[in-house]
């Protein structure tokens, strides 16, 4: 995450956007010409594979850099980013962005969030090998919750508009499990859920669920 300064001034860098649900903020294959900082909703990333199969590969939120790999390497994108709600993003110039960075000495700070991003990619695969289905589905809402800027906080936190099958990407299985692993939370009476709709009814019990091996 960027500072609260620095953030504010890069987004007075750009135009702001909205998004509407489910449009596509970026597309795969396209130049990459501009980025994107994200200011409010929720996205998914996700890469469509020559067979027509689309692998999920994370979700963003605000705060969140969307596309910015492709202007520094000047390659074409590698995924779609999608959104999931309705999001307002900043888009933000290839080389006026590339300037501000260098300007505002910011190639570490980036560098080190790249990282983290490979290292919350490293656990994820980890958590897919090591973990039962319903933990890594209450860690997965958990998440989501920090993402959309509602943890730490007291219960209860909506999540909108995911479907099963997208949390079902998320954590590797099927919709059928997905729809098993929420009806045992739902039978603990820690989530409540309808269409796209997923609400935490009681977080601390959840991260309970989520730190169990």
């Amino acid at each position: 995450m960027l500072s609260d300064e620095v953030w504010r001034d890069l987004r007075s860098q750009g135009v702001t956007r909205m998004y509407s649900e489910r449009s596509v903020m970026l597309r795969q294959g396209s130049p990459g010409t501009h980025l994107l900082a994200l200011t409010s909703g929720l996205a998914k990333v996700v890469c469509r594979e020559p067979n027509g199969a689309r692998t999920w590969l994370a979700f963003r939120g605000p705060g969140d850099l969307l596309g910015e790999v492709s202007v520094f390497n000047g390659t074409s994108r590698t995924a779609d980013v999608v959104a999931l709600t309705l999001c307002t993003a900043v888009v933000l110039d290839a080389q006026r962005f590339v300037r501000f960075v260098e300007e505002r000495g910011l190639v570490m700070h980036l560098m080190r969030q790249a990282l983290a991003r490979m290292r919350e990619s490293d656990i994820h695969r980890a958590e897919l090998q090591t973990l039962p289905l319903v933990v890594r589905l209450a860690r997965t809402l958990l998440r989501l919750a920090v993402l959309t800027d509602q943890m730490p906080g007291s219960s209860p936190v909506r999540l909108t508009g995911l479907n099963q099958e997208e949390v079902a990407q998320a954590i590797g299985v099927t919709r059928n499990a997905v729809i098993s692993g929420l009806g045992q939370l739902r039978a603990a009476g820690l989530v409540e859920t309808a269409r796209r709709v997923i609400v935490i009814s009681d977080v601390e019990a959840l991260q309970r669920w989520a730190a169990a091996h």
